[in-house]
């Protein structure tokens, strides 16, 4: 049986004792497969990061284009202009692809030698050879070359609709959700919901802690609508699996 590589010390280790076959076999059959327990170190210090920071900027689909507002940006906004930037968001999503969600932008690679954050630290865990090899053992791409994301942040009111992330140009094999939400009911809504044929049934996965989804791209799925009820965000990395431009 095929097991995880431990990784350098550091702040983040993988847990040695996925069994990387048994998750192969799902993936392979079901075309995406959830990693409960991926790290036994790290995760608890990049969850209070995310907590902490005040760097989150709220994304907004605008007609093909994006509203970036940072926490300064949002608090100085009109209340009657905030409520314009909602009600159009939803309009939108009524019969085309949109999102409202929260997010902290992952370091280039020409940055990440200058930064010593946690979310820094991921994203080299991320792009490091064990982990590469691991997606690869799991997924059956050989041909594997690396990973890019972000880290999300899903609030009351936000959400993502339907899509199947297979953009021209990108070499994106598959896609990642590594979960950081702990305490959370499938009723507080943020569920990643994967779409049946022609969207007339979805099989859903509730946010949880230290869990990697990762799923084949194309796929279509979405976010469902965090609700009021919710008593913190949904926090996450996502991003894609991608293949070298040659493959």
């Amino acid at each position: 049986m095929l097991h995880a590589p431990i990784q350098p010390a550091s702040l983040y280790r993988v847990n040695p004792d996925l069994d990387l076959e048994a998750l192969a076999r799902v993936y392979r059959k079901e075309g995406r497969v959830r990693i409960y327990g991926l790290l036994d170190q790290g995760p608890i210090e990049l969850h209070e990061y995310f907590e902490a920071s005040d760097h989150w900027i709220h994304l907004i689909g605008a007609d093909g284009d994006v509203i970036e507002l940072d926490k300064a940006a949002r608090a100085a906004m009109d209340p009657v202009e905030w409520a314009a930037i909602e009600e159009a968001a939803y309009v939108r999503a009524r019969d085309g692809f949109q999102y409202r969600y929260q997010a902290l932008r992952v370091p280039e690679d020409e940055e990440i030698g200058e930064a010593d954050d946690p979310l820094t630290g991921f994203a080299l865990l991320m792009q490091s050879e064990p982990m590469i090899d691991l997606l690869r053992a799991i997924t059956g791409f050989g041909g594997l070359a690396f990973t890019d994301g972000q880290a999300t942040a899903y609030g009351p009111g936000d959400f993502l609709t339907a899509h199947d992330d297979d953009v021209a140009g990108k070499n994106r094999v598959a896609a990642y959700v590594y979960g950081l939400t702990p305490h959370w009911r499938v009723e507080y809504g943020g569920v990643l919901l994967f779409h049946g044929e022609a969207d007339r049934t979805v099989d859903g996965l509730a946010p949880r802690f230290n869990t990697l989804d990762l799923f084949a791209v194309p796929r279509r799925h979405s976010v469902s609508m965090v609700t009021p009820s919710a008593p913190h965000r949904r926090y996450a990395v996502t991003g894609w699996l991608r293949a070298g431009a040659g493959d």
